[in-house]
């Protein structure tokens, strides 16, 4: 899936509603986190073998999608 639709869901009892790879409890922020701090595609597969690349690159893709937007209001 090149967008990742369906790959992230967002439940309000799961994670206090944080965006999070369906059918699991990893958010796409951990996701995010892990890739900022060096860890490779890999890694996190070996940690969470419930992850996998298409499913880190959905996470990637929804975090884009967001921050384009988010809009920025210089005051």
């Amino acid at each position: 899936m090149e967008n990742g639709e369906g790959l992230i869901s967002i439940n309000p009892n799961i994670r206090f509603g944080k965006p999070c790879v369906a059918g699991t409890r990893i958010a796409v922020q951990d996701i995010l986190e892990w890739l900022a701090s060096g860890m490779p595609y890999e890694d996190i597969i070996k940690d969470f073998p419930e992850l996998n690349k298409e499913k880190i690159q959905a996470a990637l893709a929804f975090a884009a999608r967001r921050e384009k937007m988010i809009k920025i209001v210089v005051a």
